[in-house]
């Protein structure tokens, strides 16, 4: 399959809308077309009482790990709902946040430990107002940023009697099996519940926080439009989540995607895409300037 080549080449950006203006901007400055199309909507939890639970026990963690931006900032901002677009690398904006936790003084009286699976999660952290010395995150050259990654930087944290959170999101009934989104789940043994099981055989105690639901997009009939003239255009589409991957069946049913290309973040990701269907499908780990090179290469004309 042929792609585009040429400063108006389309790329379909797909992460949450306050992380896509970041992204977009990047592409463009870059040369690119992007096209905004988030694949993943969201709402605050179905136990909001939980969640204030677990915002009091902070202080009594040795350790809290978020799954995602989304969870940072579920967790952190009251205004999540509203989401707010944030830049890449945090400058010159500032998340709203609850009660005293981006204080110098609230982290000066306690000890606690914040674990990302990846960069974006520990900007998100930053944006929030932890102390970048607090933040655990794989290293720069991990071979991909997730909890398996994370997991050697933090071993030494987790000893008998450790009190660790977990904030995620929630989101419905998982894909039917063998359909789009099944990879997500397909691979017992990775991911967040991997880590949960690690640091309870290690000897730690871990609480589950629910911060937020999440679901298929409700997509405009302008969205639409553009979805059906960015495969027309023979897109590329960068994909950061198995199970948004999933929705795509949903929000454009019959779809045939033999023709489409797309980046994906994560080998699991990668997979959920071609089970969908996509024609030709490559891999990137979640950081711009990498995301950036591997399409540019793809931009490249084919060698004479």
């Amino acid at each position: 399959m042929a792609l585009p080549v040429g400063p108006t080449w389309p790329v379909v950006v797909t992460r949450p809308e306050r992380e896509a203006v970041a992204w977009v901007q990047a592409l463009a400055q870059r040369g690119f077309e992007p096209l905004a199309l988030p694949l993943m909507g969201f709402a605050p939890p179905a136990d909001l009482a939980e969640l204030r639970r677990a915002r009091q026990a902070l202080a009594d963690c040795d350790a809290a790990m978020f799954v995602s931006p989304q969870a940072v900032h579920a967790f952190w901002d009251q205004n999540f709902d509203k989401n707010m677009p944030l830049s890449i690398d945090g400058v010159g904006i500032q998340a709203p946040r609850i009660d005293d936790f981006g204080s110098a003084a609230w982290w000066c009286r306690h000890a606690l430990r914040c674990w990302a699976p990846g960069p974006g999660t520990a900007r998100a952290l930053r944006q929030c107002g932890v102390p970048p010395a607090r933040i655990d995150q794989p290293p720069a050259d991990a071979a991909q940023f997730d909890s398996e990654s994370l997991w050697p930087v933090v071993r030494a944290q987790v000893v008998p009697g450790a009190r660790v959170l977990l904030v995620r999101g929630d989101s419905g009934p998982p894909p039917a099996p063998g359909g789009p989104g099944a990879a997500r789940g397909a691979a017992l043994g990775t991911g967040r519940n991997w880590l949960i099981h690690q640091c309870q055989a290690a000897g730690a105690s871990v609480q589950v926080c629910v911060a937020y639901r999440r679901g298929a997009p409700v997509w405009s009939a302008e969205q639409h439009a553009l979805a059906r003239s960015a495969l027309a255009r023979r897109a590329v589409w960068l994909l950061s989540s198995s199970e948004s991957v999933g929705y795509l069946k949903q929000l454009l049913p019959g779809q045939d995607w033999c023709h489409a290309a797309a980046v994906a973040t994560h080998p699991r990701i990668a997979a959920s895409a071609t089970a969908l269907g996509f024609g030709r499908v490559w891999q990137a780990r979640p950081d711009v300037q990498e995301v950036l090179a591997k399409l540019s290469g793809l931009a490249e004309p084919p060698p004479r």
